[in-house]
């Protein structure tokens, strides 16, 4: 397959109105951050819509960046609704209707293969359709073949270049705001000392270490002076309270945050140490030391493009715990730990040394809005 349908990777003239197509995670809606900053230098004055899901729209509102306007998508089979979710055609084509009259110039899917997001896009009507294209997907204007391991941030760099938007910056950039820290405050207010979040969850079972060895780096950390602040969803509370329960020093339950209150926490910490899941890229985007434990297939998909603050630890366990079937391409039903062999003495270690090299004792100072 040829890399694009266009070699020619010209910047559009007359942009006005831009379309970006992404409704996934927190973790994913990170990695396309240095790919919407090129978009953003390349097209300075265009409108860059983002249709992604709720949670973006109530993330992103009011929130400094290179997205002018959020939009909620309705629920549309794969393209990010919830598997078993009713195909509402009507509303689907209501929606399309409506984005069929703002006259976008560039719509862009950077959803992942295309089999369901490249004929949506191209329903969206724009003079030019671009972005990514497994072997099986319909084309777009300019595509990038889709291929399973790549590091995500690169992928969606290159898929930005082909339409005349070359990188700008490598790394990752979210402004933290005032609403931000007023909802952190309402729910909890930090302490003036230094603090330690963990994250002992990740929607996949299989990226999750240990909780007594989150609870053995946590207790490293008290012993240095850290306030110890444990997070996770609703759904991990069981987990969070695992962690809790076996610290030997206290630790504040910080469960079920809502989203703009972690990144105001993240802010203000003095470290994370987390699973490779949202809140460990949240960190990355606003300057937070961190050090993430990955299983290495992960790793090369997830992994800064510059050091940083975030260190790793990582697995090279490829073969299920259970059934020894290899899990790089295929996934056997269990959901046994592919982290489980790293260690907390590696952990401990490089969570101490971010630590340590972290803002004063007073705290991370936060950043101006």
């Amino acid at each position: 397959m040829a890399p694009s349908a266009d070699p020619s990777r010209a910047r559009l003239e007359g942009v006005e109105r831009i379309a970006v197509l992404r409704p996934n995670a927190i973790g994913d809606f990170v990695f396309a951050l240095p790919a919407l900053a090129a978009l953003r230098a390349a097209y300075p004055h265009a409108h860059i819509v983002y249709l992604g899901r709720r949670w973006h729209r109530e993330f992103l509102e009011g929130r400094p960046g290179p997205i002018d306007e959020t939009i909620e998508l309705p629920p549309i089979p794969g393209v990010g609704a919830p598997p078993g979710v009713t195909d509402d055609a009507a509303r689907i084509d209501a929606f399309v209707d409506a984005m069929r009259a703002r006259r976008f110039d560039l719509a862009l899917q950077w959803y992942g293969g295309g089999g369901y997001a490249n004929p949506f896009v191209q329903r969206l009507g724009a003079r030019c359709t671009s972005g990514l294209r497994a072997d099986d997907a319909a084309p777009l204007d300019r595509w990038l073949a889709y291929e399973q391991w790549r590091n995500e941030r690169l992928r969606l760099l290159e898929a930005a270049s082909i339409v005349g938007a070359p990188p700008v910056d490598l790394a990752a950039h979210l402004a933290v705001t005032a609403r931000d820290r007023e909802q952190l405050r309402r729910h909890w207010q930090p302490p003036d000392a230094p603090i330690a979040v963990l994250q002992p969850g990740a929607t996949d079972p299989r990226r999750r270490w240990p909780a007594e060895r989150f609870a053995a780096v946590g207790d490293a950390l008290a012993a240095t002076g850290a306030v110890v602040a444990v997070n996770g969803s609703a759904d991990e509370r069981a987990l969070v309270e695992q962690v809790i329960r076996a610290m030997r020093a206290p630790a504040t339950d910080l469960c079920d945050l809502p989203l703009v209150a972690l990144v105001a926490l993240l802010e203000r910490a003095d470290v994370l140490v987390s699973n490779d899941t949202g809140p460990l890229h949240l960190a990355d985007a606003v300057g937070t030391p961190s050090v993430g434990i990955f299983w290495l297939p992960n790793l090369l998909a997830a992994q800064p493009l510059v050091a940083g603050e975030q260190r790793f630890a990582f697995s090279m366990q490829a073969d299920c715990p259970v059934c020894g079937v290899r899990n790089v391409r295929t996934r056997c039903p269990h959901d046994a730990s592919y982290v489980d062999d790293v260690a907390v003495d590696e952990v401990r270690e490089l969570a101490l040394e971010r630590f340590t090299r972290a803002r004063p004792a007073s705290g991370r100072a936060p950043a101006p809005t």
